[in-house]
């Protein structure tokens, strides 16, 4: 999907870098405003308003920033995404373009928002980020919601067994 993301509009690349770098619901992307980028000890930031109406700045991949950047232009404030008209991009707007990219991907499966940030969650977590973290990026209040996402949650590869001997092992050397 980023591949595809990648090769069609700016606005569509940096929707779908946000949803599935970042993991953001779909309203915290949407709602998003130019003015609301940033720079912070190196990092191209972002200050979104999550569920709850708590405010968080997140950290923007650097292919994400080039998106946004590209996708903004020369505008200075107002949201980040925009209709054809000049709107602000609603959530059915965002919608329709996950579900073009998606097939423009060659994906024939229902893809939404969501999925994207399904996507992240499940990815950060087969990547081996801690719960904690991946709890963290997806503000999730519970560990118990993140641990929803976790496909190999059953899987014995990942078994704290595993994990102590190897430590143990490296310690005694």
């Amino acid at each position: 999907m980023l591949v595809a993301a990648g090769l069609g509009p700016p606005c569509e690349h940096a929707l779908i870098s946000l949803l599935a770098l970042n993991g953001l619901r779909v309203s915290e992307a949407t709602g998003a405003d130019v003015e609301q980028l940033g720079l912070e000890r190196g990092h191209r930031t972002l200050t979104i308003t999550r569920k709850g109406g708590k405010v968080v700045t997140i950290p923007l991949a650097p292919r994400t920033a080039r998106a946004i950047d590209l996708a903004t232009g020369e505008r200075s404030n107002g949201p980040i995404f925009l209709t054809a008209d000049g709107r602000r991009l609603d959530r059915h707007g965002a919608g329709r373009i996950v579900r073009r990219v998606a097939r423009r991907a060659g994906i024939s499966k229902k893809v939404s928002p969501h999925t994207l940030r399904h996507a992240f969650i499940t990815a950060a977590l087969d990547a081996g980020v801690p719960l904690r973290d991946v709890q963290k990026a997806a503000s999730h209040l519970d560990p118990r919601t993140t641990m929803r996402y976790d496909r190999a949650r059953g899987s014995l590869d990942r078994h704290a067994t595993y994990i102590v001997a190897a430590y143990i092992v490296a310690a005694a050397r």
